[in-house]
């Protein structure tokens, strides 16, 4: 059935009418009242316990007042560094409500990340959670004499306030601030940090309309949906990080602006038995989330009989004829009516048993993993974006549905291919520039165009084909940018390394190829009496390679860790053609010669 006509206009128009995002977050928690918005689990708690709409409304506008007289002033960037949960929410549109800029920091991110983004963005201000995130950010926060304050969402870390107590410091605080009524559209909401192809992070700038024009036409997508009655009925599971733009965006400010519920996932390692639990109508998630649904799922079928492998097996190939041509033979319609009985429904309650679209984005989706889904009758739509967009341009519709693509472009978007291939972008969606990075924004942006580096096509219906990469920078399965620049940098600085290639792209982690230092080589292998030329089987010279890429490690993020490593079989040099006039590798060449040997280092 879906929601169209006279009701979808009038909700659509909405988005056109709010001044700001903390305008809409004052009249949507006004609106819901008693209704349970957030939901989560407290410590050592086993169930789920909400908080309606009108204590988020109260709590966030405790919080505003509360900045406001730590010294908070209009346009002071506030650094917001913790897990998922509702104090999230609440100081991330807390923030913007007393006039700041909110710039979300990934909780994993070590004291010197944090300390380059307080540091670039001159933030006057850190909220943080507790345990090991505030231990880091607190860290950095002490080091910067830009900090004026520091707020805690747990008790013992060491901050200046703990949120708590502002509530009750502010419990007589019942209207919003007036910096409310002098916040525009056209405002910076937010820096989101995202990494450039130098290495350092760059502060993308998101007025609160780039948001706005995301969340008006992920409505008009989600209205779509036949099963979509009544937004108020719909659900949302969060568990990819906050500081994720497309979470921010999708899984934050979209349900919120259409009065949904937002359950907050306790982990990854935890998410199945969540989604159980929670039961979500409409999931946002990454490709890296499906193909570990993907692997526990094949992984668990093995413990069934063989009677019940093929049933599945053959639930998966019917579905995804049924997808993919359109039509099933008599036989077959007969089969795939039963098996949705004995197979899809099984999983579907794995789901939670109430999802009415799975939606992928972030990065490029394997087709095989979307049709495994697709073919156990799970609605699988996938997107296309960049964080400098805020951050999603395409998607699948859902009647119109082609996992080889990401789908036609979304309302509010402009979209054309360059004479190379290259996918450009305008809107309102597009971010104000890089903070603080004029040259930058300049390279990035020309005449009101975004050049995302990524090459596609269009399909004869408008769909948005991504074919390959202009630029270097690896995104993997869970939409994070990594410079590979650095983390090569890093390789190479230990003495036993004397070149190195990063490889990731769309995997949900990333694993080297290593050409291994020359003279280190003839020492090595002399001392232990090894020939030079059976080196790299040597275990114990493997070994000696390990220890250093763990050495390397130890001064990455999580996402830039390298997992798995292999030799290459010679240096990489310009007569080869693998390294340029201006030795600089020549990454695609590389990629090309060495693919196999590379993509051999994930599990299958």
């Amino acid at each position: 059935m879906g929601i169209a006509g006279a009701e979808k206009d009038r909700l659509l128009s909405k988005y056109d009418r709010w001044a700001s995002l903390p305008s809409m977050a004052m009249d949507m928690l006004l609106a819901g009242g008693d209704k349970p918005f957030l939901w989560s689990k407290s410590s050592g708690s086993n169930g789920y316990a909400h908080l309606t709409y009108a204590q988020v409304r109260k709590q966030i506008i405790s919080l505003s007042h509360g900045l406001i007289a730590a010294g908070l002033k209009p346009g002071d960037r506030v650094v917001l560094a913790s897990e998922n949960r509702p104090e999230w929410l609440i100081a991330d549109v807390a923030i913007m409500l007393a006039g700041g800029v909110s710039v979300p920091a990934y909780a994993t991110n070590t004291e010197h990340d944090h300390s380059h983004i307080i540091s670039d963005s001159g933030a006057v201000g850190l909220i943080t959670s507790g345990g090991k995130v505030a231990k880091q950010a607190l860290a950095a926060a002490a080091k910067s004499e830009n900090i004026r304050f520091t707020i805690a969402f747990d008790d013992d870390t060491g901050a200046d306030q703990i949120i708590s107590d502002i509530y009750e410091g502010q419990k007589t605080s019942i209207e919003p601030p007036s910096t409310l009524n002098s916040i525009s559209r056209s405002d910076l909401s937010s820096l989101i940090y995202t990494s450039g192809t130098g290495g350092a992070p760059k502060g993308v700038m998101l007025s609160h309309k780039a948001i706005f024009t995301n969340c008006k036409s992920a409505l008009d997508l989600v209205c779509e949906l036949e099963e979509v009655n009544n937004l108020g009925d719909e659900s949302f599971l969060s568990f990819l990080p906050l500081s994720h733009s497309y979470e921010r965006t999708c899984g934050q400010f979209f349900p919120l602006s259409a009065g949904c519920q937002i359950y907050y996932a306790e982990g990854l390692d935890k998410l199945g038995a969540n989604l159980v639990e929670t039961r979500p109508t409409i999931m946002t998630a990454v490709p890296r989330l499906y193909e570990s649904l993907h692997a526990r799922i094949l992984q668990g079928l093995k413990k069934e009989s063989a009677f019940k492998q093929k049933l599945f097996q053959r639930a998966v190939e019917l579905g995804r004829k049924k997808v993919e041509i359109g039509r099933l033979n008599i036989s077959e319609t007969g089969q795939d009516s039963l098996l949705n009985k004995l197979v899809r429904r099984k999983v579907q309650k794995r789901f939670g048993g109430q999802l009415k679209a799975l939606i992928s984005g972030g990065a490029p989706l394997n087709y095989d993993i979307g049709m495994f889904f697709a073919g156990l009758g799970l609605r699988l739509l996938q997107g296309y974006g960049q964080t400098e967009a805020a951050p999603v341009i395409s998607c699948n519709r859902p009647d119109s549905i082609d996992l080889a693509t990401v789908g036609p472009k979304l309302l509010g978007v402009e979209l054309k291919i360059a004479t190379d291939g290259e996918i450009l972008v305008a809107g309102d969606l597009l971010m104000d520039g890089y903070w603080n990075r004029p040259a930058e924004t300049a390279e990035t942006i020309k005449d009101g165009w975004l050049h995302t580096g990524d090459i596609g096509e269009l399909d004869s219906l408008g769909r948005l084909k991504i074919t390959d990469r202009k630029k270097d920078l690896i995104v993997n399965a869970g939409g994070d940018n990594i410079s590979p620049q650095r983390v090569e940098g890093i390789l190479v600085l230990h003495e036993a390394i004397d070149q190195a290639m990063v490889f990731g792209d769309r995997h949900p982690h990333l694993v080297a190829l290593i050409c291994p230092s020359s003279d280190f080589c003839e020492q090595w292998a002399k001392s232990h009496d090894v020939e030079l030329s059976k080196l790299q089987e040597n275990d114990q010279f493997r070994q000696v390679i390990s220890e250093a890429v763990d050495q390397a490690n130890q001064q990455l993020s999580p996402i830039e860790r390298i997992r798995r490593f292999t030799f290459a079989s010679e240096p990489f040099t310009i007569e080869n053609g693998l390294m340029t006039p201006t030795m600089k590798i020549r990454r695609r060449f590389i990629t090309d010669l060495y693919r196999n040997q590379l993509e051999a280092l994930y599990p299958r």
